[in-house]
């Protein structure tokens, strides 16, 4: 989200399908850069991840909750670690392998297809448990995974055990586990490197077969956003990251440090993104009981304490720093931060006024870098400031952030046909293709014009529990039925018959109990039609309008569930 845009590590032949999931990525990071509060990035300037070799920013270790994480720590006197000596680095080389996946994206304009196979290639690396790590974006939506080890002319077959597409990890098995016998697990790091420390990275890149390493430096450290609204620890460096790169490790010493994920793109040069160790111990903990529950964090709105006329109007002295507090996530009257609220502390640790806290000798990070580690039972404490009294509350946390539009995080969009219109729930993937594909600018101005929920409410969370946007995300399969109404491709359902709708299951319920002899539906917004249709003559023709588009199924499978029960009377 999650947003860099991610390096997805495709073959040349898929140029234009990076293009436009690039695009889309950098919408969604925009938005959640705004809402969560980090510091604006520069997009086209240089502070955008683009390209998919790598893909994601991550965290880093669980640490108890104390005023410094451990894992963040750094000794006084810094020892840069040697570059691997021969026997080390044919260990590493061995722990690597090249993954082959074959994948099926979503077509969001056609949510009852998906997108052609394409061959996608990244890297891998042997960690304990007979697993091998990656990056989420090399394996999502692949309907067929392979590994090859270094130097090796067999592939075996592998599945994915778990994955985070939020911070860009996942595990994969192998079904022959005697690959294991020969190639060891690659030692982690326990503690984040050091500025100007060197690095070596290995992988797969395009522009050849054979095992790539580049050599470079540790640059910096930062907590970050990644994708689908998680945000984490991120290195970079700049050794050379190319698409392929994505999911190799990122060695200092005889220790990965890190995995490769992503490269700046807009004509930076030599700036790469690994997800450290950290946040590999974090997703490989979470794991550990089969399910992937995702990092805990805070989504209350803040702005810094910079600016001295608000300090004066908080009527703050000058020793009190923090952030201040500019839209609870929650405004229920038991939520416990308040607007104007300065949150001056989280656990023991002070917040500055830009909102960073010392993480090391040399090291300072956004303040909500420490949720991640001092969340228990969902709470975080915080100290705050709040009408001139120090006040200590504890904040509830969540690693899901609702949303009215929400990401398919490696999901399917779910779809219902009646007659020849198709209805789906709006996603940001689907609104943003609508902004940021090939009519983009065009559509962006229509869907703003008419005062459309996909652009009026797009950072909102739901209102109501259940609540979705049910849009409209293709034009009519042809048929006589619809004739002479315009295109409705974009459209958010507001009733149907007069019913408010509420969610894309709800609609089918609607159209499905109905009795009347035609159903009305409206779209929200300003300057659209009302669509009149023919109730029974509409069902009818239903299954020749599948079958003459070639469409297998008229629903998702849950929502065809819903359109064959019997409500009983």
């Amino acid at each position: 989200m999650h947003r860099a845009a991610r390096l997805v590590n495709v073959s040349e032949n898929s140029t234009m399908h990076l293009s436009l999931r690039i695009d889309r990525r950098l919408a969604v990071l925009a938005l959640a850069t705004t809402l969560l509060g980090f510091p604006r990035l520069s997009f086209g300037a240089p502070e955008k991840p683009v390209d998919n070799s790598a893909a994601t920013p991550a965290a880093v270790t669980t640490a108890p909750a104390v005023t410094t994480p451990p894992a963040a720590t750094a000794p006084a006197t810094p020892t840069s670690p040697a570059a691997p000596s021969a026997p080390q680095s044919r260990a590493v080389e061995n722990a690597v392998v090249k993954v082959f996946a074959t994948v099926r994206y979503p077509d969001v304009f056609k949510p009852w297809t998906k997108q052609s196979p394409q061959e996608i290639s990244g890297s891998g690396v042997v960690i304990d448990g007979k697993r091998i790590l990656t990056n989420a974006h090399v394996i999502l939506y692949a309907t067929q995974i392979q590994i090859q080890a270094n130097e090796a002319g067999d592939k075996l077959s592998a599945s994915v055990e778990s994955f985070a597409p939020g911070i860009d990890l996942a595990v994969l098995k192998l079904d022959d586990e005697s690959f294991f016998d020969s190639h060891a697990p690659l030692p982690r790091a326990t503690i984040l490197p050091q500025v100007k420390d060197p690095v070596m990275v290995y992988g797969f890149p395009t522009g050849g077969t054979n095992l790539s390493i580049t050599k470079g430096i540790v640059s910096r450290i930062d907590f970050t956003n990644y994708y689908y609204s998680t945000s984490g620890l991120r290195i970079q460096i700049d050794a050379a990251i190319n698409p392929g790169n994505s999911g190799g490790p990122a060695v200092a010493g005889d220790k990965m440090i890190g995995l490769a994920f992503s490269r700046l793109g807009g004509g930076a040069e030599n700036i790469g993104y690994i997800v450290p160790c950290e946040e590999i111990e974090l997703f490989l903990k979470d794991v550990a009981d089969g399910h992937y529950d995702g990092k805990p964090a805070s989504f209350d709105s803040y702005q810094t304490l910079e600016n001295p006329a608000l300090r004066a109007f908080l009527k703050l002295d000058k020793s009190t720093e923090g952030v201040v507090v500019n839209e609870p996530y929650n405004g229920a009257p038991s939520y416990p931060l308040k607007r104007w609220d300065v949150v001056t502390k989280i656990g023991d640790t002070p917040v500055d006024d830009q909102g960073e806290i010392r993480a090391g000798e040399n090291l300072r990070l956004h303040y909500k870098y420490l949720v991640q580690t001092l969340a228990r039972d969902g709470r975080v404490p915080l100290t705050v400031v709040r009408e001139g009294k120090t006040k200590k509350i504890e904040l509830p946390v969540s690693a899901k952030w609702p949303r009215l539009i929400p990401s398919l995080v490696g999901n399917y969009p779910v779809y219902f046909i009646f007659g020849p219109i198709a209805f789906s729930t709006a996603t940001e993937e689907l609104v943003g293709q609508f902004i940021n594909g090939s009519s983009g600018g065009r559509a962006a101005g229509a869907l703003s014009l008419v005062g459309s929920p996909i652009i009026t409410r797009r950072s909102e969370k739901p209102s109501f529990d259940g609540e979705e946007l049910v849009v409209v995300p293709a034009p009519f399969l042809p048929h006589k039925l619809v004739k002479g109404y315009g295109n409705p491709a974009g459209r958010i359902v507001s009733a149907v018959n007069g019913v408010a709708i509420k969610n894309l299951r709800h609609l089918v319920e609607t159209l499905r109990d109905s009795k009347d002899e035609f159903v009305k539906i409206e779209f929200a917004g300003h300057y659209t039609e009302t669509l009149i249709l023919p109730r029974a003559a509409t069902i009818a023709a239903t299954d020749d309008i599948l079958t003459d588009n070639g469409i297998r199924s008229q629903g998702s499978p849950d929502l065809l569930a819903v359109w064959n029960h019997k409500p009983t009377p």
